[in-house]
């Protein structure tokens, strides 16, 4: 096994236990026999599931086998019955990795055309992310909403750049904004990891997991159960310094290349006050001179009057 593979190793054997370990014989219509020491299902089990032998199972499991068919892969994520996110993720682990590159990789950048996209959508806010959650550009609406305290020209400043993972663990003024933190920190750790092994040869991005793993507790506990959710769509709640409490609905849309990059979107259900809210924050935008205060007054009288009429 080569040194490129050995964390792909690694990485796979922690998430075939995981997802072995949740499975119960019951669940898998298997007869029980004996003690068990540890829950779910053991190795020769899930051979028997799966068709396949247990030497050979067990040597995929402990990382000593790294050519593992699609077949085989497959015959797997139906014994354990994985979802369409998690299957995905175990073919990435099982495949084996990409030579790493000798020569210095450029640094990533938001195509101009993108750019141009994202800054015409004056009232929806708009990011486009690296693969590695890094913001490679955000329009005026998202930088106000998601990280106003931040330089607006950070982006387009590799060494600067904002990592929405990195502020989202490690940032209090990001810990403040969430009002449901718990969750938008599991759902970013799960998606991470579906990256983390589609971009295994990736050193930047597993450079950041080992940071995050290291300065943050909670990380490396979700980090360690090995999550896996691709994030297209969902409702984040936030608890702006300026505008209050409102939610928002969000979309993930992933360009049709291999660079990771993908722009999210944040918008709010018609004819809600979190819309008046969202067109709150898009006039403090506009306008800094209004205040904290004078914000939440006069959000409160549209909210009063939406409600009136």
């Amino acid at each position: 096994m080569s040194d490129s593979d050995a964390p792909t190793a690694g990485a796979l054997g922690d998430f075939l236990r995981g997802r072995r370990a949740r499975l119960s014989p019951e669940d898998a219509g298997i007869v029980s026999y004996g003690i068990r020491r540890v829950p779910g299902l053991r190795r020769e089990e899930l051979a028997q599931l799966a068709g396949i032998s247990p030497t050979y199972y067990t040597r995929l499991e402990q990382g000593q086998s790294t050519n593992a068919s699609e077949t085989v892969i497959d015959a797997i994520a139906r014994a354990l019955d994985l979802d369409d996110a998690e299957r995905t993720h175990l073919h990435d682990l099982a495949r084996p990795a990409r030579s790493r590159r000798r020569r210095p990789a450029r640094p990533d950048a938001a195509r101009p055309s993108t750019m141009r996209l994202i800054n015409a959508m004056a009232d929806v806010p708009a990011v486009v992310l690296g693969r590695r959650t890094e913001v490679l550009a955000w329009n005026r609406l998202a930088h106000a909403l998601l990280a106003g305290h931040h330089d607006f020209t950070a982006p387009g400043r590799p060494a600067d750049r904002p990592n929405l993972t990195r502020m989202l663990f490690l940032d209090p003024h990001t810990r403040e904004l969430y009002a449901r933190w718990d969750e938008e920190a599991a759902r970013d750790v799960a998606s991470l990891r579906l990256f983390a092994g589609r971009y295994r040869d990736d050193r930047e991005l597993a450079d950041l997991v080992g940071e995050l793993t290291l300065k943050s507790n909670t990380f490396a506990t979700l980090w360690a159960k090995h999550p896996v959710y691709k994030c297209q769509s969902g409702r984040k709640y936030f608890r702006h310094p300026e505008v209050g409490e409102f939610e928002l609905e969000f979309e993930v849309l992933h360009l049709p290349d291999d660079s990771g990059h993908r722009i999210l979107t944040y918008t709010a259900i018609p004819g809600t006050p979190s819309e008046l809210t969202l067109r709150l924050l898009a006039a403090h935008t506009a306008d800094p001179g209004i205040h904290r205060g004078s914000a939440a007054a006069l959000g409160s009288a549209i909210i009063t009057r939406a409600a009136t009429t």
